[in-house]
């Protein structure tokens, strides 16, 4: 017997004197929470969301279609970014200015392999003004989940207004909880014992976030 079927099998002896007849959980549960804390205009999302990033430690810029090619070389060449990794359905026009040699997101990559790519650059699923976090869920713009938590700096797009919402609820409701959902709140960041916070642990220590409209 797997592990597996001991603990179904405890589930069942558990659940064996419940009556078939009795309110199922899902609405046994009051589910009457608010979805938002109060209403917002776009721009009002828009800023609360930037003002949460930088709460976290993120850099927060803001840019036109026409002006992201450019800022994105900027960003890569003051962090003197000799590689970047770029997911396979990255607009392309977004690198089009940019000069570091581009390591594409492939199965085969070893942790080491990335390790030695200073950058990466990634859009997202959905951003959370409410929190200030952004969520990636591998899709074809943001490649898979280790390529955004093994380089050290990290420029993430935010399409701004159609990926912005206020609520981590109204987030949830965009996303698919069978794909491998990464949920960013600033540079990756932990303390120790003696309350240090130490950066760089366990993701990038440099996160900054694009606001493209």
């Amino acid at each position: 017997m797997s592990s597996r079927e001991r603990i179904l099998g405890r589930v069942r002896r558990a659940l064996a004197d419940v009556p078939q007849d009795d309110t199922p959980y899902e609405r046994a549960v009051s589910r009457e929470y608010l979805r938002e804390h109060g209403e917002r205009t776009v721009e009002e999302k828009v800023n609360l969301l930037a003002e949460n990033l930088a709460d976290y430690r993120a850099i927060v810029h803001r840019a036109t279609d026409a002006e992201l090619p450019l800022l994105i070389m900027r960003l890569l060449a003051q962090r003197g970014s000799q590689e970047v990794l770029v997911p396979p359905g990255l607009p392309p026009e977004w690198m089009s200015a940019a000069d570091p040699t581009r390591v594409h997101d492939r199965a085969a990559s070893t942790p080491r392999e990335l390790d030695k790519v200073e950058s990466v650059v990634t859009g997202c699923a959905v951003a959370i003004a409410e929190t200030g976090t952004i969520v990636l869920d591998g899709g074809p713009d943001q490649g898979r989940r280790r390529i955004s938590l093994i380089p050290d700096h990290h420029i993430c797009v935010v399409r701004v207004p159609e990926q912005v919402v206020s609520s981590v609820p109204q987030a949830l409701d965009r996303l698919d909880p069978a794909r491998p959902l990464t949920w960013i709140s600033g540079p990756s960041a932990t303390s120790d014992i003696e309350l240090d916070r130490v950066e760089g642990v366990h993701g990038p220590r440099t996160l900054e976030v694009v606001l493209l409209s």
